[in-house]
């Protein structure tokens, strides 16, 4: 039996929680989520908890904003004018852009407030700066392919590589 390890595709079956016990995600009935271990696919204080377990393990770990989605930065939070998002007929909280980040990269930014003609903007991940708790059970282990390996990812139906 395969242990959990990089290089290694592994298939998990999870609930994700709060710190309130709100279910945040999950992965769908019968169809465990795959991920390349080791390629920072996942967020790093859930990949070493899974690591060096094997199929048919059970896993519940609460992890630290720090190894998980960082803490939440009062920095990426900003006001900018309505004018920015020109084509959407109506911006309202929630909704979820991608931009350009500091360095040109891209970034996902959230709206989370609309006052007259500006637009509060936010560019922490929705869960930054929260206690994260999972419930895992390892669904199954297997050796990645070498594009898999190549690509840093799972190839799945309908990858386009």
């Amino acid at each position: 039996m395969s242990q959990v390890a990089n290089d290694l595709v592994i298939a998990i079956n999870y609930t994700l929680t709060n710190a309130a016990g709100e279910v945040l995600d999950q992965s769908d009935e019968g169809q465990p989520m795959e991920y390349l271990h080791g390629a920072e696919n996942i967020i790093p204080g859930l990949e070493n908890a899974l690591t060096g377990k094997t199929a048919g393990d059970k896993v519940q770990v609460t992890i630290q904003p720090e190894d998980a989605y960082g803490e939440h930065m009062p920095e990426m939070v900003q006001q900018v004018p309505a004018e920015m998002f020109q084509g959407v007929d109506q911006v309202e909280p929630g909704m979820a852009f991608q931009s350009a980040g500091p360095d040109g990269e891209p970034m996902m930014i959230t709206v989370s407030a609309v006052e007259g003609d500006m637009v509060t903007i936010d560019g922490n991940h929705p869960l930054a700066g929260q206690v994260l708790n999972f419930d895992v059970e390892i669904a199954g282990v297997r050796e990645a392919t070498d594009d898999e390996k190549q690509h840093s990812h799972v190839h799945g139906e309908g990858c386009n590589h």
